[in-house]
This record gives structure tokens, sequence and C-alpha cells, in this order.
């Protein structure tokens, strides 16, 4: 179940690795195109995780997480012999619907093998494979794709897919089923409204933001997002109940986990390309080139909750929001001549601020739910990680095109490197200034947008503390 996991959140880091090769491939992306095959599998993923969840419920979790799987494999493999960028993002979608039916599945088979006793401990195993998945799909990823082509990322998931596949029909234990209802119109309205966002977003500096496209796109997010708030409370038995969100804790925890994987996630979609083409990394220098970030992670992940005991909870995300929007300011200030030693010792910055978060904040959504509504706080968990994800790498793919296209000499006209690079290979230095400049412009709208988002969040959390405990507040 954890290896599941880990390829399913690994698909998550690794495509951005792909990127560069993707955008000098025979496809011949456009930029808006590039943050579509990173975002279609992310918000696919994030939309449909509760659903996923809920069929499992219905139908079986061990068949619904087998079926998942093989998705996953045929999606990998569609989008490993793409002949163009529709059937490319056909086959991320594809690929994104099984991740969703995979990841609450695994946790729900691995409650239903092992003793109450070790349900605990099993359930942080279990949350610990979502850090080490993005290792994984760093380090494995630039290891598939240091033989040249972006292809191979997705061949090799097919019989990892297929294998586990396998391995959960022969090993897993089959669970009762329940009679929970699913609420496909709700799932639907919520993919819609997160596409039409998303096309809003990254449409803008290609199509221009008072076109059509883009203005569509954020009135038909709002209708959507509209419509199903009525339909959800409407529901009987719905995907996610908005009146949840009366409860400011959770409100704030979940506006605080969107925004640490916004700015998380942006930081991957800019780095692998950063490392290729500002300092000359190969595919696999690259995917190792982000560890620092996680060794934070990797070592400091059991002390996060000491650390919240010993200065309160309140101080330990004004702590946390800090680290991870300084952080990424200080990355934005790199360049070429910068030295990665400089590079990494910031990505750490920002690793400890993701360290002292995510635990502090999945701590809080699970606290704000009785017993009965684990299952909606893990989907709920899940969800606001990759809705996050997706707009960081919308926002900072956005922001690094519009400052790209502007930084680049008149006579050049490109929206990704690799254009610009083919149709000026004698102006590579020129082409590579503009590209840095824009990686640290969209580095900085993101650090500060986490920094005054963060800020919500703790001042949030604060009052909502003073409102319930007025004479305990200030010791958190």
């Amino acid at each position: 179940m954890c290896a599941c996991v880990v390829l399913v959140v690994g698909m998550v880091a690794a495509i951005n690795l792909a990127v560069p090769l993707l955008a000098a491939s025979a496809l011949h992306p456009s930029a808006s195109a590039l943050v579509w095959i990173v975002d279609t599998y992310v918000i696919f993923f994030a939309c449909l995780v509760i659903p996923g969840g809920a069929a499992g419920d219905r139908f079986g979790r061990k068949g619904v997480l087998l079926t998942g799987l093989v998705l996953f494999a045929a999606g990998a493999l569609l989008s490993a012999t793409a002949p163009d960028v529709v059937v490319l993002l056909a086959g991320r979608a594809l690929t994104g619907i099984g991740a969703a039916a995979v990841l609450p599945n695994t946790l729900a088979v691995l409650l239903h093998a092992v003793p109450a006793e070790r349900k605990g401990a099993t359930i942080a195993t279990w949350a610990s494979m979502t850090g080490i998945g993005g290792v994984a799909g760093n380090v494995g990823g630039g290891a598939i794709m240091s033989g040249g082509s972006w292809r191979w990322l997705f061949a090799a998931a097919v019989p990892l897919a297929l294998g586990l596949a396998a391995l959960t029909g022969r090993i897993a234990p089959v669970s009762s089923r329940h009679d929970r209802r699913l609420d496909p119109l709700g799932a639907l309205l919520f993919v819609g409204a997160s596409v039409a966002l998303l096309i809003g977003i990254v449409q803008g500096p290609e199509a221009g933001w008072g076109s059509t496209i883009v203005v569509a796109g954020f009135a038909g997010s709002a209708v959507l997002f509209t419509a199903w708030t009525f339909v959800e409370l409407k529901t009987e038995h719905p995907l996610l109940d908005p009146r949840l969100f009366r409860v400011a804790g959770l409100r704030s925890a979940c506006l605080g986990m969107t925004t640490v994987f916004f700015g998380m996630f942006a930081l991957f979609y800019v780095n692998a390309s950063f490392l290729q083409y500002g300092k000359g990394f190969g595919v696999l220098e690259t995917g190792l080139g982000i560890i620092p970030l996680t060794v934070p992670l990797i070592l400091g992940g059991r002390y996060a909750g000491q650390v919240a005991r010993r200065i309160g909870l309140d101080a330990t995300l004004a702590l946390a929001f800090t680290s991870v929007g300084g952080g990424l300011l200080g990355l934005s200030t790199s360049d070429t001549q910068t030295p990665y030693v400089t590079y990494a010792a910031w990505l750490v910055v920002t690793g400890i601020g993701v360290t002292l978060a995510l635990p502090t904040l999945s701590g809080v959504i699970a606290g704000s739910l009785p017993p009965s509504q684990t299952g909606v706080g893990t989907g709920l968990q899940a969800t606001t990680r990759e809705f996050g994800s997706a707009l960081g790498v919308a926002v900072i793919g956005t922001v690094l095109t519009a400052r790209f296209t502007a930084e680049l000499p008149p006579d050049v006209h490109a929206h990704t490197v690799a254009q610009a690079l083919t149709s000026a290979p004698d102006r590579t230095h020129d082409v590579v200034t503009a590209f840095v400049a824009g990686t640290g412009s969209g580095l900085r709208v993101i650090g500060v947008a986490v920094l005054v988002l963060g800020g919500l969040v703790v001042l949030q959390s604060l009052l909502s503390r003073r409102a319930h405990h007025p004479a305990t507040a200030g010791r958190g």
C-alpha cells in the first residue's frame, strides 16, 4: 500500500523534471500546454480523491484500488505513446482518475488489515509516504529520463502500476462494503469549476487577460462553484459538505494546507527548468538537486509536534509560513552565477517551513472533525494538497511566461525557452537571462502570496482560539 502511495504521489513531482524535455520535443507544446500537461493529472487527482474513497466504501476498497492501478497504467501507457498534446492530456487525465481511486483506498485497506493497537503507527507511516513519494519522484524520474526522453517516465510507470496491482490482488484483504451513496453531480461540478479556474489563470499570458476564453474561464468557475455549493447543501449525502467550513479551525487549516502546497509545487515546477537551463544541470542532477528541500521533512518531521507543544500552535504556524515564504523569496534572488550551495540553503529554509506546517495543519484538520468523519478529513487533506499544487503550477507558469516574453530581445518571439532557442540559437545567453528573470518574478509572487495567506491563516487561528478560550489564547 505504501508503494502505491509513492507511485501516485511521485508522479506529481516527477513530471516537473520532464518540462524542459517536453518543451524541446516534437510535440512543440506552448507555454500554457506545458502547464496543462503538469496540472491535468493533479486537478483530476485533487477533485476525485474524495469520490474515490466513497466508491471504495460502496463497491469495495480492494476492487476500487485495483481498478485505479489499472487506470493509472492505462493512462501512463497512453501518455507514453501520445502522438500529440491532446492525446497526452487525455492520458494525464486518465492517470489522475486512477490515482484518485488509489490514494484513499490504500489507507482504507491498511486500516482494515492491521489490529487496533497498530492503527496509529500505520497512519503515520502511510502519511510519511507522501513526502517520500516526492523524493522518489524527483530522484527516480531524473534517473529514468537521464536517457533523454520524457516518454520513458510514463513507460516506466506502466509495469510498476501493473506489478503493484498483481501484488495487491494477491495480498490485500477484502473489506466489507458500506451502503454509501455517491455524488456524481457534485464531483462533476467540482472538476468543471476547478478546470475553468485554471483555464482563466493559464491562458491569460497567451490569449490576453481580457480575451473571451479567459473571462469565460473565470466566470464559468464562479458559476460552477456556486452551483456545486448549492447542490452539496441540498444533497442528502454530499461529496463534501460546505457546512464543514463553518468551523473556523478547519477552514483556516485547509487554507493553510492549500497555501503550503501552492508554494511547494510552484517551486517544483520552475526548479527543474532553472537548474537545467540556468545552472546547466543534467536531468539526473536536477532530480537530486531538490533533495535539500526534503532533508528537513525526513529528519525533522517527528519533532514538529514537540515544537508546537513548546511554543504554541499559532507561533508554530507563523514560523512555518515565514520559513516557506522567506525561502521562496530567497530562491527568487538566484541567477546563473549563484552557487548551488546558496540555492540549496534556501531550499532547506523552505523545507523547514513545510516540515513544521504539514503535521500541524493535519492535526488541526483531524481534530476539527468527529471520529466518525475521519475519512472525510483524510480526503479533505488530499484535496487541499493537490488543489494547492495545481494552483501553484498554474500561477507561477503564468507569471513566468509573462515576464519571460517581456524580457526577450525584440527580435525573438517565443513563449518557452525551447521555442526561443530554436528560433534564435545564437542568442542562448539572452534567452536564459530572460528565463531566469521570469523564474525570479514567479518565485517572488508565490513567496509574497504564501506570506500573506499564511498571515491570514495564523490570524484566523488566533481569533478562533481567543473566541473559544479567551483566558488561555495568549498561551497557545
